[in-house]
């Protein structure tokens, strides 16, 4: 079967949702990101794409490759201008390690590609609380904090009783054992005692920028 009936692209999701299509790459061929930049190409469409691997971005055709921005942190690739800014609030992005920084970097990405300023903040995990002690005045003004964490994601219940802001909590899956590929993470998430705490599914940077941009276009920023 050709590639080509194996790809519809939703070109019209933005006029209908504010988000445009984004393309999850994990476990499409080259012959299938091919195409679909293509696609794109002739439609003056563009696209975000999400982890996108360094080998499946070296196996593009040289034309896609340089027409790409991409980022082998977050996994994610720009494919034609991003938008225009849309707001001169920040969102605040943070992580508890360093080691969830490609989680965070994919919401950053996301709300960069989108036009929204974004604070990034890392490595303010509990276990030194000092560190995120001394940010709260940003946290403070910030519309939306985006809180990305693995092992016990305290840090989602920490900054949830500390501003008032939209919280969105993205479990990772850092961590040793029991963490058990970011489960710890996500439950420890949603049982939080900090009230209207919003969470994301494991490893989902993505998903928690939209949810910002949700939140940003609700209440007209």
């Amino acid at each position: 079967m050709s590639v080509e009936k194996d790809i519809k692209l939703d070109l019209t999701r933005g006029e209908r949702i504010g988000l445009d299509e984004a393309i999850y790459c994990a476990g499409k061929s080259s012959a299938h990101l091919n195409r679909i930049l293509d696609e794109a190409h002739v439609e003056s469409a563009r696209l975000l794409l999400t982890k996108l691997a360094e080998s499946q971005y070296q196996s593009l055709m040289p034309k896609h490759r340089d027409a790409l921005d991409f980022d082998a942190i977050s996994r994610t690739a720009f494919f034609g201008s991003p938008h225009p800014t849309r707001t001169a609030r920040e969102v605040v992005v943070l992580t508890a390690g360093t080691s969830d920084v490609p989680v965070s970097r994919e919401a950053t990405r996301t709300l960069r590609y989108y036009g929204v300023p974004v604070k990034e903040i890392t490595d303010v995990g509990v276990a030194g609380l000092w560190r995120l002690l001394e940010r709260v005045d940003e946290l403070r003004r910030a519309p939306v904090v985006i809180a990305v964490a693995g092992m016990d994601a305290a840090l989602a219940t920490v900054v949830g009783g500390l501003t008032p802001a939209v919280i969105i909590g993205v479990p990772t899956s850092v961590g040793y054992g029991v963490a058990t590929g970011g489960e710890t993470a996500l439950r420890a998430m949603l049982a939080s005692c900090s009230a209207g705490l919003t969470v994301m599914n494991i490893d989902n940077g993505y998903g928690a920028a939209c949810a910002a941009l949700r939140v940003l276009r609700a209440i007209g920023n």
